[in-house]
């Protein structure tokens, strides 16, 4: 037993060995030796493909599994290369005589080989001096090769047989451990290239011939025998593709794509080149139309084209590749066939060219990159597929048009599902359809994405999942040319309401509700935000007196630490939860949730879930029928541990006297403040909108004063010369115009009160014709305007001046304000003379002094004031004028 297990240990050492100074091909030649040490030493375990002659050294995956190309392989113990049998002794004790490459062909039993080289003449060379590497076709090689080619070659020995086998042949010592991947050497025949690649697997090809055995050492040279007889190549693949008839479709793809190029320069590539008949198997249209397409056409080609040379020979199980456009292929095999993506489709195989290798395939290979969205749904989501086109949805999916699909898998769909009114079952698809085109790296946490139907849906990114609103993806994201597709687990259902509204409509949680609206948080189910909440029915307080619901509404505090350690900030929905292991989320009362999702079903801190992911367009609600408490948060008070004994039976609550809960800040519960800020720039209104974040009872109000002045206004006309000024102090509202005319012959007086007594104008007309002062109470009561106009040749000066204060509906001015004006009695007032002043440029400090001046008089009522005389020639009359107390409608 000791002894298997110290065997086993070497054996998964070396199968993982990659640090040793030696090649791929020698490894396997190690790990075939050491499977074979109970034969004998120097015994070696190839695997033979049942029904066939190969065979190989093999790798781990391919002894482990018994198996090469998917095939049975049974097991066969031969001589390790250059070792050989002695009779009556156990295993390969003998070392292979050393000769020259002449006699080396025989000891390998490449016969044919070796009388060829008899008939050519070219015994001779391989026998004398230098130093020569052959690689000598098997006799089943040779075997294969075709009858018509064979002939010709041993019809001409001396010219086309010796050339031949001149090809063959370098001029200098190769051993394995030597030859490199993607490695040329010079043949022996007209300096033409022998293409040399050593893969991981251990194999080694020369020209896509594979060494069967190799290393056998001689004296004037190595010789490596080979799986096929290999002939000269002198065309890299773009002149193959130029030159190939059944290959024009592809090499037109190739050429209006831009890769052409490419394939006409050095490199190591292999292409899977579709034949034209391949190309005659696709839609209708379809090559013309992404032949228009630059990057579409690109993408078809690349996907054909590997940056490496991957001859037949080399693939003994399937293995991933890179293609050039990004995504990835599979090569395998099938027996001798070889497949991609798991189907038997090459024609023709290891064309050989200067730059690489090409397999001619049965059909075209198309990339997610080159279909358009409809086209990357598969036969798991058949089902939506099938109903997007019926109900006449695919008809606005154009190629030219950009989306994206979240189609659910076909479970999905159940007999509810299908037996909806097609008009909702329309509007339900059309909210798996996105506007955009939005690939899986563009989704984050947060995200609305928009759908057909005008609806928002939130994106939730979590560990292992990624969900939309109620349903997660399943792996297999795709992108197409113009459109994305995620695959759903279930139907999306949008929310529509609150998570206050959800509750309150479903009737179970009428007493979490009151308990809810009694601590104060009753905003927190109704505010914007993403909560996740765990719902205890009225079922959960089953046996609670009208006693234990007053203590517990008592003591708020203690309300809101029960209450809150139901909610979590975030949405976590049954889908996201990592499967099998316990998910932690921390709430709002600072403790954490065990939250467990196993079996598409959930349970919290070990309480079952019965009814989850009810979706609201705030959060998502968890029902519970049991309240929920802290595993390590004591009780202080004996009458409170009463009543949580008969709330809380899955846990044991600790008892510590004289422990009180932390008071929890309310941050996460929002406040919206409306301020409203008028500025006199014409009619519209600023409204401004701030939420603050804090405890619900605090109003925080902010106290705006413009700068003096905000507003100034010249006109410059030749005469008169208009100059306005505005200065706006906002606060309580109210409006006061007083507009003083000097100038004119008579002077009539009036007062009218109309409208709104919350504005209120005064005109005071001194020498004219008439002069008139009017009270009008009309307008938005957000204003104080104040003007004054001293009408004289051959300048008129406007002053405005905006000033805070307010006036009752019985027109008494408001405490705080200064601008209310009674208007009794018409005052003559003697000012600076403003006819010198043409523009605000010429001595603005002279207008503010004066605009205060008048303001001051305002505020006094005019009695204060010393009243100034009338200029000489002037009038001063007085009338009186009603004051109507009550605004008119």
């Amino acid at each position: 037993m000791h002894r298997l297990l110290v065997a086993t240990l070497v054996l998964v050492a070396l199968c993982s060995l990659g640090s040793v100074d030696s090649s791929a091909y020698d490894k396997i030649v190690t790990h075939s030796r050491i499977r074979a040490r109970k034969e004998g030493p120097n015994v070696c375990a190839l695997q033979q493909v049942m029904g066939t002659k190969k065979k190989y050294f093999s790798t781990c995956r391919n002894w482990y599994k018994g198996t090469i190309c998917g095939k049975k392989a049974v097991v066969l113990y031969e001589c390790c290369p250059g070792y050989m049998k002695l009779e009556g002794m156990r295993g390969c004790p003998a070392v292979a005589p050393i000769d020259h490459v002449y006699g080396t062909l025989g000891l390998v039993k490449a016969t044919t080989t070796q009388q060829y080289a008899d008939m050519s003449k070219l015994r001779e060379e391989i026998e004398g001096k230098g130093s020569f590497t052959m690689f000598a076709p098997s006799n089943e090689a040779w075997d294969q090769l075709d009858s018509n080619v064979r002939a010709a070659l041993v019809g001409n020995v001396n010219i086309e047989l010796y050339n031949a086998l001149h090809f063959h042949m370098v001029n200098h010592r190769l051993l394995t451990k030597d030859m490199k991947n993607d490695m040329s050497v010079t043949s022996m025949y007209n300096d033409l290239g022998l293409y040399i690649n050593h893969y991981s697997n251990g194999i080694v090809t020369v020209n896509c011939a594979r060494i069967i055995h190799g290393n056998q050492v001689a004296t004037n040279g190595v010789v490596h025998v080979i799986d096929r007889v290999i002939s000269a190549v002198g065309s890299n693949i773009k002149e193959v593709l130029d030159v190939t008839d059944e290959l024009s479709s592809f090499s037109a793809a190739a050429l209006a794509s831009g890769i052409m190029d490419k394939l006409d320069q050095a490199g190591h590539y292999t292409v899977f080149a579709p034949t034209n008949e391949a190309f005659d198997k696709l839609s209708p249209g379809y090559l013309n139309r992404i032949m228009e397409d630059k990057a579409v056409i690109a993408a078809l080609v690349n996907y054909h084209l590997l940056n490496s040379v991957q001859c037949s020979e080399a693939i003994m199980a399937g293995s991933v590749y890179e293609t050039a456009e990004g995504s990835t292929i599979e090569i395998g095999c099938d027996g001798d066939s070889l497949t991609v993506n798991g189907i038997k489709m090459v024609l023709k195989k290891d064309i050989v060219t200067t730059n690489g290798v090409i397999h001619l395939i049965d059909r075209v290979l198309v990339p997610d990159s080159a279909k358009d969205g409809l086209a990357l749904m598969g036969q798991s989501q058949s089902t939506f597929s099938d109903m997007v086109s019926e109900l006449g949805l695919a008809s606005v999916l154009g190629p030219k048009t950009e989306y994206t699909l979240l189609a659910p898998v076909d479970d999905a769909f159940t007999k509810e599902v299908m037996s909806t009114d097609q008009s909702v079952l329309k509007y339900i698809l059309e909210n798996h359809i996105l506007k955009l085109k939005v690939t899986l790296s563009e989704l984050y946490n947060g995200q609305l994405l928009e759908t057909l139907a005008g609806k928002l849906l939130r994106v939730f990114i979590y560990r292992t999942a990624v969900c939309i609103e109620n349903s997660c993806m399943v792996r297999g994201s795709k992108e197409g040319s113009n459109g994305a597709l995620h695959v759903m687990r279930s139907i999306i259902k949008p929310a529509e309401k609150t998570m206050y509204e959800r509750l309150t409509t479903d009737g179970r949680f009428k007493i979490f509700l009151s308990l809810i609206e009694t601590a104060g948080l009753t905003d927190l189910l109704k505010q914007e935000g993403s909560f996740t909440i765990f719902a205890p029915t009225d079922d959960a307080f089953e046996g609670l007196t009208r006693e234990d619901f007053d203590l517990l509404k008592s003591d708020v505090n203690a309300l809101r630490v029960i209450l809150l350690y139901h909610f979590s900030n975030g949405v976590f929905i049954n889908g996201g939860l990592e499967g099998g292991v316990t998910n932690l989320l921390k709430t709002l009362q600072g403790n954490n949730l065990q939250v467990l999702s196993v079996n598409n079903s959930i349970n919290v801190n070990s309480v079952d879930v019965p009814d989850s992911d009810l979706m609201a367009t705030n959060g998502v609600i968890h029902v519970v029928k049991n309240v929920l408490y802290p595993a390590d948060l004591p009780v202080g008070r004996q009458d409170l541990l009463v009543l949580l004994k008969k709330l809380i039976r899955y846990i044991q609550i600790k008892f510590v006297s004289g422990f009180t809960y932390t008071e929890i800040p309310l941050t996460f519960l929002k406040r919206v403040i409306t301020t409203t800020h008028y500025i006199e720039t014409g009619p519209e209104v600023k409204l401004t909108r701030r939420i603050e974040t804090s405890e619900p009872t605090i109003t925080k109000v902010t106290r705006v004063i413009e700068t003096e002045p905000i507003v100034t206004e010249v006109v410059i006309e030749g005469e008169p010369t208009i100059t306005k000024v505005t200065q706006v102090v906002e606060s309580d509202p109210t409006l006061t115009k007083v507009t003083r005319v000097i100038g004119g012959d008579a002077s009539i007086t009036t007062r009218v009160s109309t409208g709104d007594p919350s504005l209120t104008k005064v005109t005071r007309v001194i020498k004219g014709d008439a002069s008139t002062t009017t009270r009008v109470g009309t307008g938005d009561p957000s204003l104080t305007k104040v003007t004054r106009v001293i009408a004289e040749q051959p300048s008129i000066t406007k002053v405005t001046r905006v000033i805070e204060g307010g006036v009752d509906a019985e027109g008494k001015p408001i405490a705080g304000g200064a601008g209310y004006t009674t208007g009794n009695e018409p005052y003559i007032i003697e000012g600076p003379d403003f006819s010198k002043i043409t523009t605000i440029h010429g001595n603005p400090n002279l207008i503010d002094e004066e605009s205060e001046r008048i303001t001051k008089i305002i505020k006094e009522g005019g009695r204060s004031a010393a009243a100034r005389k009338a200029p000489a020639g002037m009038r001063r009359r007085t009338r009186l004028v009603r004051r109507h107390h009550k605004p008119r409608e």
